[in-house]
C-alpha cells in the first residue's frame, strides 16, 4: 500500500450529482436514504445490448438538459460531466457558487472516455465514402478527457484541469489528485468527482471482458468542491466532511483483496489515530462476486466487533464502474445533511476490484455546532 496522502483539513463544502435516482442532489439523496432500486427494463428498439435491465439516468437528453448551442457533438458522458458541474457551481436562480472563480481547478474520473464515441468514429472511417468521411467535430469526444475539458470550457474554469482512470476506485483516486494540487499550491479550490455513461458499446464490453451475467449497469456524475476550511467559512460554506487520509494498494487476483485492503485500512486508521470502535458508518464499493465478498471480510477483519452503519450505494443505483466511488462519497454527504445524528462522525469508504486498485478513504462529517458559522 501507499503511504497515506498528508491532507491537513480541507473539506469537502458543496456537492452535485446526476444519478438514476434523478437530475438533482435532492433525488440522489432521497433515493440513497430509501435504499430503493432505480433500475429499468431496457426498451429494445433502442438499446440492443446483451442486458435486460440498466440504471439510466431518467429524462437525460443533453439539449433539453444544457439546451442547443454548443452540444450538437457532445456526447452523452461529456453532457452528464458538463451538467454534473453545472448544477454543483450555480445555485437556484443561476449564481455563481461565492469564492469559486476561474482559477478553480477540476480532476475529473472517467473509465476510458467514451466507448461509444470511440466506436461510433472508427466506425465512420471505415464505412463512410471515400476519403473515409468522418465528423470532425465529434473527434474530441474519443479522448479521455474530453468529459473534463468540455466542462472545464463550458463553466470557465481555467485552473489544472486533470483526467483520472483507475477502475471503480477512480473517484477516491481523482480526490487525492485534487488534495495533492492543493498541498503544492496549484489550486485552492477544486472540483473532482467521477462520471459513467450507459452505452452500447460499454454494455457489450462489459459482457464479454467478464462473466457476470447478472450484473446491473448504471450511469452518472458525481462532483463535490474542495477547499480548505477557512475558505470555505469565508465564504459561507461550512463544510460538509473533512478529508482525513486516502490509502491505495493493488490487488493482482480476488484473493489479494482482503489482505491488501485490509492492511491499507489499518495503516489508515493507526496514522489517523482513530479506533475501528469511532467508525460511524462505512460505505463500501458492493462490487460484485468475490471481489465484493473479499472487501467485505477485509472492513470486518480491521473493525472486529465495531458494527458501523453500512451506506449502500450500487445496489440502488447499479455498477457505475469508474463513477463508483464518487456516488459513495456523495451518498455519505447525503447521509451527512440529513441531520440523523449528532456531533462529529467519521466514514470509511472502500473500492475494490481483482487486478485492480484498492483504495480506502476516511472522512469525518462536519459538526454543524463546531463549524465556526
Amino acid at each position: 500500500m501507499a503511504p497515506t496522502t498528508a491532507v491537513g483539513n480541507p473539506v469537502i463544502s458543496a456537492w452535485s450529482t446526476i444519478s438514476p435516482f434523478g437530475l438533482s442532489s435532492a433525488e440522489f439523496a432521497e433515493g440513497v436514504r430509501s435504499g430503493r432500486k432505480a433500475a429499468v427494463r431496457l426498451d429494445r428498439d433502442e438499446w440492443r445490448v446483451p442486458f435486460e435491465e440498466a440504471h439510466l439516468v431518467p429524462g437525460f437528453d443533453i439539449r433539453s438538459v444544457l439546451g442547443r448551442r454548443g452540444t450538437r457533438s457532445m456526447d452523452r458522458a461529456s453532457g452528464l460531466a458538463v451538467a454534473a458541474v453545472g448544477r454543483l457551481l450555480d445555485g437556484a436562480g443561476g449564481e455563481r457558487l461565492p469564492g469559486v472563480g476561474e482559477d478553480t481547478g477540476l480532476a475529473l474520473g472517467t473509465s476510458t472516455g467514451s466507448a461509444q464515441s470511440m466506436m461510433d468514429f472508427t466506425r465512420d472511417s471505415l464505412v463512410g465514402e471515400r476519403p473515409y468521411l468522418v465528423d470532425p467535430a465529434r473527434f474530441p469526444n474519443t479522448v479521455m478527457n474530453c468529459a473534463a475539458g468540455q466542462s472545464a470550457i463550458w463553466h470557465r474554469l481555467k485552473g489544472p484541469n486533470t483526467t483520472i482512470a483507475g477502475g471503480r476506485a477512480t473517484g477516491l483516486l481523482a480526490l487525492q489528485y485534487a488534495l495533492r494540487l492543493q498541498k503544492a499550491g496549484r489550486a485552492e479550490t477544486l472540483l473532482c468527482g467521477a462520471v459513467e455513461e450507459f452505452s452500447t458499446a460499454r454494455a457489450w464490453l462489459e459482457w464479454h471482458a467478464t462473466d457476470r451475467r447478472d450484473n446491473v449497469l448504471g450511469e452518472g456524475a458525481a462532483v463535490w468542491l474542495l477547499e480548505r476550511a477557512g475558505t470555505a467559512r469565508d465564504n459561507g460554506r461550512p463544510g460538509i466532511a473533512e478529508v482525513i487520509g486516502l490509502e491505495f494498494g493493488f490487488a493482482k487476483d480476488g484473493r489479494e483483496i482482503r489482505p491488501v485492503l485490509g492492511a491499507g485500512l489499518r495503516r489508515l486508521l493507526d496514522r489517523s489515530g482513530v479506533a475501528p470502535e469511532e467508525i460511524w458508518a462505512v460505505a463500501d464499493s458492493q462490487a460484485p462476486g468475490v471481489d465484493g465478498e473479499e472487501e467485505r471480510a477485509a472492513i470486518a477483519d480491521v473493525l472486529g466487533t465495531a458494527t458501523p452503519r453500512r451506506v449502500p450505494c450500487a445496489e440502488s443505483i447499479g455498477d457505475t464502474s469508474a463513477a463508483s466511488a464518487a456516488f459513495q462519497v456523495a451518498a455519505v454527504l447525503a447521509l451527512a445533511e440529513d441531520g440523523g445524528a449528532g456531533g462529529a462522525r467519521k466514514v470509511v469508504i472502500t473500492s475494490a476490484e481483482s487486478n485492480g486498485v484498492v483504495g480506502a478513504a476516511l472522512l469525518e462529517l462536519v459538526d454543524p455546532a463546531r463549524s465556526g458559522l
